[in-house]
């Protein structure tokens, strides 16, 4: 099974144009969106190419394949456009015999942590800044983000296949990995 996971569009038509290339180089059976989908939010600045009218139809035209959770720029009005859920706090995935938690990361995250075991995966967005370590016997991927990066990560998403996490450049270039086994 390969799975794809990104966060933090933002509203940007560019950047959700390279994901969706990317979707369709990588071939994955599901892409799971961690939030913040269509806005900005107050904090960042307007990403480049702001057009959340674009993302809807991007992502409207790949809805059978979307999981996807609410970010804390997701609005209730995005329920009236996506064509698709997007209004979940969280949601587990088994894979290969794993528990992946997949949020935003506003409401869980290392503080207030869910309730997953020792060898599961904790999958994030919402800090914009990659990550792929094991941690309290925990994995923690965060996918970083497609359009607003910071602390001078690139744009990133994250592939998932085989026990294998995969950290990549939104122009599909490999960062790093971590086997989840």
């Amino acid at each position: 099974m390969k799975l794809m996971f990104a966060s933090d569009i933002h509203g940007s038509a560019s950047c959700c144009r390279e994901l969706m290339k990317r979707f369709e180089e990588e071939k994955p059976e599901r892409l799971i969106l961690l939030g913040d989908l269509l806005y900005h939010g107050p904090r960042n600045d307007l990403p480049e190419e702001y057009a959340p009218k674009e993302v809807i139809k991007m992502l409207n035209a790949i809805k059978t394949k979307l999981l996807c959770v609410r970010g804390n720029c997701e609005a209730e009005v995005d329920s009236m456009v996506l064509e698709f859920p997007v209004r979940a706090d969280y949601m587990t995935v088994w894979a290969e015999e794993k528990l992946f938690f997949c949020t935003h990361g506003h409401l869980y995250n290392e503080e207030d942590m869910p309730f997953i075991n020792e060898g599961d995966v904790y999958i994030s967005g919402h800090t914009h800044i990659y990550r792929a370590e094991k941690a309290k016997g925990r994995y923690f991927i965060n996918t970083g983000s497609v359009s607003l990066p910071k602390n001078g990560n690139p744009r990133t998403y994250v592939t998932y296949k085989d026990g294998i996490f995969e950290i990549k450049e939104l122009c599909g270039k490999r960062i790093c990995s971590i086997a989840v086994k």
